[in-house]
Parts: C-alpha cells; structure tokens; sequence
C-alpha cells in the first residue's frame, strides 16, 4: 500500500509542471518522505501553494525550514484518500496557475 500511495504522488509531481521532486532517480527516492519543491519557473509559487493546500486541509507538508518545498508523509496509517486529496490540491493549483 506504501508503495502505492508513494507512486501516486511521485506520477503527479512528475507530471505537474508546477512540482519537481528533489530525489530525480525513481530508485533513489523514499516511499515514505516524498520530498518535492516548486519547478525553478514557478519559485514564486511555493508561499501560495503552502496557503493553498493548508486552506485544503494540507497541514505539515511544508518542508524543512532552511531548504523550504514540501514533504509528505506515506506512513502506514495514512489512508490513500489522503494522497489523493493532496494529488487534487496540486491539480487544482495547476489549473489555477
């Protein structure tokens, strides 16, 4: 199931021009910890995306303080409804944006 919800995320922030992950390797990146920032064209982006999502109910995906993007945790108790809700804020932002 981890394994599934992290391929989830990965496809869209892969697809989404908006993201890029911070791990580029597919067999280097955790299935845990999906760590992704804003594509260099949309830096600007990364404050408003944060307000967005929280305002989705998004809480704690902002990533460490120093580096900033985001992090998303896939442990074992969150439930695919999550990353799927977390997948259409970040639709929703693209096609806002």
């Amino acid at each position: 199931i981890n394994i599934e919800k992290a391929q989830m995320l990965y496809d869209e922030i892969d697809r989404n021009k908006l993201f890029k992950p911070t791990i580029k390797d597919p067999e280097d990146r955790s299935l845990m910890n999906i760590c992704f920032v804003m594509a260099d064209d949309y830096k600007d982006l990364e404050k408003p995306f944060a307000e967005y999502a929280k305002s989705r109910g998004m809480i704690g995906i902002e990533g460490h303080r120093s580096v900033g993007g985001f992090r998303a945790s896939t442990y074992n108790a969150l439930p695919v409804e999550s990353v799927k809700a977390l997948i259409e804020t970040m639709k929703e932002f693209e096609a806002r944006n």
